[in-house]
């Protein structure tokens, strides 16, 4: 290789709520971004879209939009919570150049919606391990976005043994 010059990468890191989504973060930080890189991680969190459910009589919502309003604080309150965890993984971690984005949808849609928009060079994601009838109700986040981004997707799968860590050991 001629020179020492490393290349920018973005790497889309998708988050949420879950142990899976910080174990394929701190995987990423120990095994994907390399020590005084130029890298920058695009931290992701989709939020689902307040539903509204019709009211058996049709003459309005069921819920009304006190508890509405409640709702969206309250994913908004998750958002936030997700992102400030996850930022501080990175910080503790590495140095690494970090953004944020808080997008609404579903989890599969914003993730390729958002890769393909802002043109990263990779998706890093946990997997929720589901098993096959609820996956099969669900859907696999991870299996979509690895069939539908023309980008390398690396899902990342908790070991069974590290039900309780939070942190991976590296494979270096």
């Amino acid at each position: 290789m001629a020179g020492s010059e490393t290349k920018e990468r973005k790497i889309l890191v998708a988050v949420d709520e879950s142990e899976e989504s910080s174990y394929a973060l701190s995987w990423c930080l120990k095994n994907i971004v390399a020590e005084n890189s130029k890298d920058t991680l695009i931290l992701l969190y989709s939020k689902q879209p307040a539903t509204l459910y019709p009211a058996m009589d049709g003459r309005g919502y069921l819920f009304s939009t006190e508890i509405i309003a409640s709702m969206e604080k309250y994913g908004n309150e998750m958002a936030e919570s997700v992102m400030e965890k996850a930022k501080r993984l990175c910080k503790d971690d590495h140095d690494v150049k970090v953004e944020t984005r808080v997008e609404c949808g579903d989890p599969r849609d914003v993730i390729c919606q958002m890769a393909e928009k802002l043109g990263v060079d990779m998706v890093v994601m946990g997997s929720h391990g589901y098993g096959m009838i609820k996956r099969a109700f669900l859907g696999s986040v991870s299996n979509y976005c690895a069939h539908s981004l023309k980008c390398p997707v690396l899902i990342v799968k908790r070991p069974k043994s590290a039900a309780s860590a939070s942190a991976p050991a590296p494979n270096k």
